[in-house]
């Protein structure tokens, strides 16, 4: 008579087991999907930092068409774009991020970037005026100097560049910016010193360098500065020095340079030996 009973208990134990079963299993599977979710947030970082641009496109590519959903999947095929250096595919791609409700003022910001390097200064210029004036960052503020070096608003510009310099560690490209800015309006004491300044931050940074020696050929000061310089670099300098001489009528300072940057470069300096060269036969004419 107590066998009913006890088959029923058992059954009873079974399917309690069962249901402890169904409840583990559901947990294993949340415990490996956070699991995946973090690896995958770690393999999205990599190959936005250390991947090559090009595979790093494929992969969020890829995996953005795979799940239309995801924002943060786009948005790093947008990153990775401007990585391989293809803006306009870029630009695009942020299009559809601004678009959706959890975008951010720093999406804006990179949409813009891409728009200026897409050379739609307009658009980007628009882009920038969405985002409010309460929203402050670097690459805003270094977005919004060069749209209004763009426009020729030189104190807007100023402005734009002093905030930008003061929200960043590393001031090196905005002082060199600035300074190129200032040396298109002529300003050529007040651009020199900001390429000072970039060097200062950044003593590897030929493009200031570069600038430097134009902005004091500018004002006729054909000496080369004392800063950090490879042999090389300094050939460099003296090059540019020297046709800035040229092109302002100082030629036979320029053709003493010229040969000053032959003499010194490491290797045989093909464009100042063509530079010379030109200047002898146009002599002897």
């Amino acid at each position: 008579m107590r066998h009913p009973v006890f088959l029923a208990l058992c059954l009873g134990g079974a399917v309690g087991l069962m249901g402890c079963q169904k409840a583990s299993d559901a947990e294993v599977d949340r415990a490996l999907k956070s699991v995946n979710v973090i690896d995958e947030s770690n393999l999205n970082d990599i190959m936005l930092t250390v991947g090559d641009p090009n595979e790093s496109v494929a992969y969020f590519r890829k995996t953005a068409a795979e799940n239309p959903d995801r924002t943060d999947l786009k948005r790093g095929l947008a990153q990775s774009l401007v990585r391989a250096q293809k803006p306009q595919e870029a630009a695009a791609v942020w299009a559809t991020v601004v678009a959706d409700p959890s975008a951010t003022n720093n999406d804006r910001v990179a949409y813009a970037d891409a728009l200026l390097r897409s050379n739609e200064w307009k658009r980007a210029e628009a882009e920038l005026n969405k985002i409010p004036p309460t929203y402050e960052s670097f690459e805003r503020y270094k977005l919004e100097a060069m749209v209004a070096d763009s426009n020729k608003n030189w104190k807007k510009a100023d402005s734009f560049y002093e905030i930008a310099v003061g929200l960043t560690t590393t001031p090196a490209g905005v002082y060199n910016n600035w300074g190129y800015s200032k040396l298109t309006r002529g300003e050529y004491a007040g651009a020199e010193k900001l390429f000072f300044d970039a060097i200062t931050y950044d003593p590897q940074l030929f493009t200031a360098k570069n600038n430097l020696v134009l902005a004091r050929g500018a004002q006729r000061k054909y000496d080369i500065p004392v800063i950090k310089m490879t042999q090389t670099e300094r050939a460099q300098l003296l090059y540019t020095m020297a046709l800035t001489a040229i092109k302002q009528g100082d030629v036979q300072i320029g053709k003493g340079l010229l040969q000053e940057a032959v003499d010194t470069h490491p290797q045989h300096f093909e464009a100042a030996v063509r530079s010379l060269d030109a200047l002898d036969a146009k002599v002897t004419n």
